[in-house]
């Protein structure tokens, strides 16, 4: 038996897919999913049900799947406490592009104080982030939510705090909206140009609710399409057209030379919130949730 078979299979638990799964482990598929087999070779029962799609579990790969999960997390705890003072002083901190660039920064040296606690980051699209905290690769994940769009975790394994609240709106460099190419909100015959989130994206889902349920119509066609925020703002900053952006992107004062749009009719708000597991025992752990639940004004 190989330890690496209770991550791999946690992994695949939560993307419902074996190509994606694989690539989140950094092996082929085909070696992924032997490993997939030999688990339920050595375990003497079937944990995946091939035949459905998306990929889904066996009632024995939901069972196992709690025991993996929890045996998962035993290892890395043990590992770190046993470990040497930089080892046991060092925690995974899963969160978004957005976030890691522009808000982190600022919060890391309040939650680490005089460093005494060290991190790595994995970092990513809002799917694979959760992913891999509900996998056992994080500690803590920090990423966006909003209840008409809540990410896929089970909140009876997780605490949850919320950091603050950010606005979503529409923005436009200061030279489109002067010209005539941006007639809001737009018509048939003159469609205004919309920088959009990928649809596979947390956001694009976000924002397209935005515009369903405004009272007012958006009339325009998808110019771009990109994952990452900071390639929106940066397509908006050259007249390319509309992009969503979160209040976070304008932290460091870069896309200074953008404005918001539509008056408040598409704007949407959106929550960052920070996770921890209950079951996640060790003691740095538990000091950087505590930083992170008395830190003062967090945006």
């Amino acid at each position: 038996m190989d330890t690496r078979w209770f991550q791999d299979f946690v992994t695949l638990a939560e993307v419902q897919n074996f190509t994606r799964a694989a690539e989140m482990r950094n092996v082929s598929q085909a070696a992924f999913s032997r490993r997939i087999q030999a688990l339920e070779q050595w375990l003497g029962a079937k944990l995946i049900d091939r035949a459905a799609f998306p990929t889904r579990l066996t009632p024995a790969g939901e069972r196992f799947r709690k025991v993996a999960t929890g045996l998962m997390n035993q290892i890395a705890d043990a590992k770190a406490e046993i470990g040497d003072a930089p080892s046991r002083n060092h925690v995974r901190i899963a969160s978004t592009y957005a976030l890691v660039s522009t808000r982190l920064p600022i919060w890391w040296p309040q939650w680490s104080e005089e460093g005494d606690i060290t991190c790595s980051l994995e970092v990513g699209n809002v799917h694979d982030t959760v992913s891999a905290f509900n996998a056992g690769s994080a500690d803590i994940l920090i990423g966006f939510h909003q209840a008409a769009h809540p990410v896929q975790l089970d909140m009876a394994r997780f605490d949850r705090h919320e950091l603050g609240v950010e606005k979503v709106r529409p923005y436009a460099s200061r030279a489109l909206t002067d010209s005539d190419r941006l007639a809001l909100p737009g018509t048939h015959a003159k469609p205004v140009p919309l920088l959009m989130y990928s649809p596979s994206g947390y956001f694009a889902r976000v924002v397209d609710s935005a515009i369903e349920q405004s009272s007012q119509p958006l009339v325009g066609y998808r110019a771009f399409e990109a994952e990452m925020t900071d390639v929106l703002g940066d397509l908006a900053s050259q007249g390319m057209g509309i992009a969503w952006l979160p209040d976070s992107s304008f932290v460091s004062g870069r896309l200074a030379d953008l404005v918001p749009v539509g008056d408040g009719t598409w704007d949407v708000e959106v929550s960052i919130v920070a996770y921890r597991s209950r079951v996640n025992a060790r003691g740095v752990v538990g000091r950087l949730w505590e930083r992170i639940c008395t830190a003062p004004d967090a945006l």
